[in-house]
């Protein structure tokens, strides 16, 4: 469930790179065996288009015109991609809980990242803040995975 977590965690900062992460982990054959990932999130273009959207995401989040995280809007998305990759991270038996536990942290952690971003942009900028997100955000992500492959285990 750890690893259902800490995933949420990464969906309330970037609603994409949860599904990318667990996209590309699947593909590679890195889930645990008795996790709770449906097939189709292992199948190579769903983890080609997941790691697409999750780019285009992160450039976006740079743009003027990017909504809040705390939009309805993107609270749904980082719920729903959050807890698609809770549940591929807990065995089969504990997919819902996975998928409970990694979609409500991701809402919940939308807005202490979104707290912390408004109030360094006035004086660091939209775009190096974000891009100081993104490091953290990847960092997160990659250590998951790594912990994913090395392990077989969440």
């Amino acid at each position: 469930m750890l690893a259902s977590f800490l995933m949420g965690l990464v969906g309330g900062q970037r609603a994409m790179t949860p599904l990318a992460t667990v996209a590309i982990a699947a593909a590679r054959g890195e889930l645990p065996v008795d996790n709770g990932a449906p097939r189709m999130v292992a199948h190579p273009l769903i983890a080609a288009g997941a790691l697409a959207l999750a780019v285009a995401e992160m450039a976006g989040d740079k743009q003027k015109s990017a909504p809040d995280r705390i939009v309805p809007i993107g609270l749904a998305a980082r719920f729903i991609t959050s807890a698609v990759a809770g549940a591929a991270l807990a065995s089969r038996r504990q997919r819902w809980l996975g998928a409970a536990v990694g979609g409500v942290t991701a809402v919940l952690a939308s807005y202490p990242g979104w707290g912390a971003r408004m109030a360094s942009m006035p004086r660091y900028g939209q775009t190096p803040t974000g891009f100081i997100e993104d490091a953290a955000v990847l960092a997160g992500a990659a250590s998951i995975s790594r912990r994913l492959a090395k392990s077989g285990a969440a």
